[in-house]
């Protein structure tokens, strides 16, 4: 579930590093920079980039601005074309029937058999529609966390290389330790650093 539904999923991270001091016209450039483009009238397999949190479609932010007081509310959108396996290797069996027949061959050589996958293959693809993803997240510019409303490790990945493309900032995944770091004062705080980890097992 995402930001805007009834209940959510999130992880949250740290970001790490130093904005300019035209905070908000920089990041306005970098969402720009990086927004999402629309694949689906070309051949391209693979596409990623910002749109607005309240429709995938605008990507230009036209409809919703982005900046909600001190925090930065964006729609992380990957766009990718997919054949199923299944499907793949039917149709290459099927095609290299059809070769051999045409040739009248008894079977066809390694050569032949390669030249009719990557030709199925790119074929299929053009004809694929691209499958949309979407992911939001909450970034706090005031303690530079984020919030990100997925739980899955892989697109953890693609969201921390994304992120840094598009604002020169690492990010990295809270533990309840930096979570604290966060929440407590320096007293406290001097109290977390001499705690050692312990099994209680």
């Amino acid at each position: 579930m995402g930001l805007l539904k009834g209940s959510a999923s999130f992880v949250r991270f740290s970001v790490l590093g130093e904005l300019p001091e035209n905070t908000l016209d920089f990041i306005a450039e970098r969402i720009m920079a990086f927004s999402f483009q629309d694949i689906d009238d070309s051949y391209d397999e693979y596409s990623i980039g910002w749109v607005s949190i309240l429709n995938m479609f605008d990507s230009q932010f036209k409809y919703a601005s982005y900046a909600a007081g001190d925090y930065i509310t964006l729609t992380l959108r990957i766009d990718e074309r997919k054949v199923s396996p299944a499907i793949l290797k039917k149709v290459i069996q099927k095609e290299e029937e059809r070769v051999r027949l045409e040739r009248q061959l008894p079977k066809l050589s390694r050569a032949m058999k390669v030249e009719v996958k990557e030709r199925v293959s790119v074929d299929l693809m053009r004809k694929a529609i691209p499958i949309p993803s979407i992911f939001e997240l909450c970034w706090s510019l005031s303690d530079m966390t984020l919030l990100f409303f997925s739980t899955n490790k892989k697109v953890h990945a693609v969201l921390e290389d994304f992120f840094k493309e598009s604002f020169g900032l690492l990010i990295r995944q809270q533990i309840p330790y930096t979570t604290a770091e966060h929440l407590i004062d320096a007293e406290q705080l001097a109290v977390l650093e001499r705690i050692s980890p312990e099994i209680f097992v």
